[in-house]
């Protein structure tokens, strides 16, 4: 059966978790605090060890298939006893019955460990509230959503990153206008529009570029999170997981590749686009993009989910456990929407009414 590894209070043999205010590991019994440093010679000393090998025997009740048992792993609480079921992505996670963080050391041995992590900075409260504030002024919200609305779930999760470095070399062929004369005569008035093809090359550095490695984490939902700050990681450590869930990868580096080279490409046609200046339009017609030296490490990133109902409607918001920064989707007072529009409508009215008495007395 997999291990599991949960971090003791020596002083009172509580279950300690990593605390992001302090950014140390605490006791939330005694209230001890311990450096994520002094945690290192456990990770070290834990990875040596091998997992148990036990062979079940059950005959009663169906076999699984060889598909559903590949998918599932269960562990034992080590504080309380009790089995933990989780997929084979599950790398952090609690104990339904004692409620104790635990990590599963087998998900974090030889090719699956991180590189890195950015620990959370936000706790839990810090993320619901920036969910309170992400209601505010949104007028076309139902009254009865942000007066009802109750979170029903919140996890602070580890979602696995792939970065990667490159370097890369580009040619791209912009198609520009400008307005170069204007003139008219007895029947017509005529604009002359000058058309330049322009030509932009040069080399682009890129690092750390993310692409998050997990199917069950929506891409853009994951982008509208950047920019995570790589400043602020740390070589991995099994300490910062504590308390929290995480996943690690099911999408590898080579599956990211092709979005990864879609993202540097069009960032590097932007760059070049913005030095092609004075135009009235510019659109790109030809890029050819060259990628080299390409590398990637494998990080955790933090992330809030909320989960919420309303109406029998799940809405979920995902919220940067570094930044704060919120994506998600809201529901809509159509009721409101037509009233704006019809506001509107009667506005455009009355001041078009206004200008044609004003032009035509």
């Amino acid at each position: 059966m997999p291990s599991l590894l949960e971090y003791k209070c020596p002083n009172c043999g509580g279950a300690i978790e990593f605390n992001t205010e302090l950014q140390k590991m605490k006791c939330p019994y005694c209230d001890t605090e311990f450096d994520v440093a002094g945690m290192q010679e456990y990770d070290q000393e834990l990875q040596q060890d091998e997992p148990d090998h036990i062979h079940w025997d059950v005959s009663a009740g169906a076999n699984w298939t060889e598909d559903e048992a590949s998918g599932m792993r269960l562990y034992v609480c080590e504080s309380c006893g009790g089995e933990i079921v989780g997929d084979a992505n599950t790398a952090a996670t609690t104990c339904p019955y004692c409620d104790n963080p635990v990590v599963m050391m087998q998900q974090f041995t030889g090719v699956l460990k991180p590189d890195y992590v950015i620990p959370f900075k936000l706790d839990k409260e810090e993320a619901k509230q920036v969910l309170r504030d992400f209601y505010r002024g949104k007028k076309l919200l139902p009254k009865t959503f942000k007066d009802e609305n109750h979170i029903d779930e919140i996890k602070g999760i580890y979602v696995p990153y792939w970065l990667f470095d490159a370097d890369t070399e580009g040619k791209v062929r912009y198609k520009a206008t400008r307005v170069t004369g204007h003139w008219s005569d007895s029947k017509y008035n005529y604009t002359q529009t000058s058309v330049f093809s322009i030509v932009r090359e040069g080399k682009l550095q890129f690092a750390n570029v993310p692409a998050d490695g997990s199917s069950k984490m929506a891409d853009d939902m994951m982008e509208s999170l950047e920019p995570f700050y790589f400043s602020d990681a740390v070589d991995f450590q099994t300490a910062y997981l504590a308390g929290f869930f995480a996943d690690k990868y099911d999408v590898s580096s080579e599956d990211s590749i092709e979005r990864v080279n879609q993202r540097m490409k069009q960032s590097t046609e932007d760059t070049f686009k913005s030095t092609v200046t004075g135009y009235a339009t510019v659109e790109t017609e030809y890029s050819s993009i060259h990628v080299e030296n390409g590398k990637a490490k494998y990080a955790l990133y933090p992330v809030w989910m909320l989960n919420t109902k309303w109406k029998n409607e799940r809405f979920t918001f995902a919220v940067n456990g570094q930044t704060g920064k919120i994506a998600g989707s809201l529901p809509v007072d159509w009721a409101a929407f037509w009233r704006w529009f019809a506001g509107i409508t009667v506005g455009v009215a009355v001041l078009a009414y206004m200008v044609m008495y004003i032009f035509l007395r």
